[in-house]
């Protein structure tokens, strides 16, 4: 189990807080319309019963892929990170100059991204092409909307 999914504690705490919820309130939810499913006659015509017992396979998935997440999960010491250059966890505010727009962005491991929020996840084009450089330096993407010049304005946490 060498591949370590990075978090930050709050990452780590969503996580485990869905975990939770998965397990004591939506498994006994799907158990119990398995079971009302049941109790309503002959098993093979009964698309109810189906219907469970399709809610449960992916509830378990669901709880299966979590639990491997949290098993690989490391918790990052953001008072170590070295901001002298672009890493995992550190917040970039960035000038986009092909779209003439600046930007910012918290990168952060897939399984905490979010847009919206800000968090952009370290494994797509943009925050790979940032890994290890320095503020002032302007570096060329490949995205699937084209060739995006970016020049780092200011690394954070």
């Amino acid at each position: 189990m060498a591949d370590y999914i990075y978090l930050t504690p709050e990452g780590l705490a969503k996580l485990e807080n869905e975990l939770t919820k998965l397990k004591s309130v939506e498994r006994p939810a799907v158990i119990q319309a398995i079971a009302e499913a049941r109790d309503k006659g002959d098993l093979s015509e009964n698309a109810e019963y189906d219907a469970a017992k399709e809610a449960q396979v992916f509830l378990e998935n669901q709880i299966a892929k979590l639990e491997q997440t949290l098993a690989k999960a490391r918790v990052l010491d953001t008072s170590k990170l070295d901001l002298s250059k672009v890493q995992l966890h550190c917040k970039v505010k960035l000038m986009n100059h092909t779209m003439k727009k600046e930007m910012e962005f918290k990168l952060v491991s897939q399984s905490e991204a979010d847009l919206r929020e800000g968090k952009l996840a370290v494994e797509t084009p943009i925050a790979k092409a940032l890994l290890g450089h320095k503020v002032g330096e302007t570096i060329e993407v490949q995205v699937p909307s084209g060739l995006q010049k970016i020049e780092i304005l200011e690394i954070g946490l």
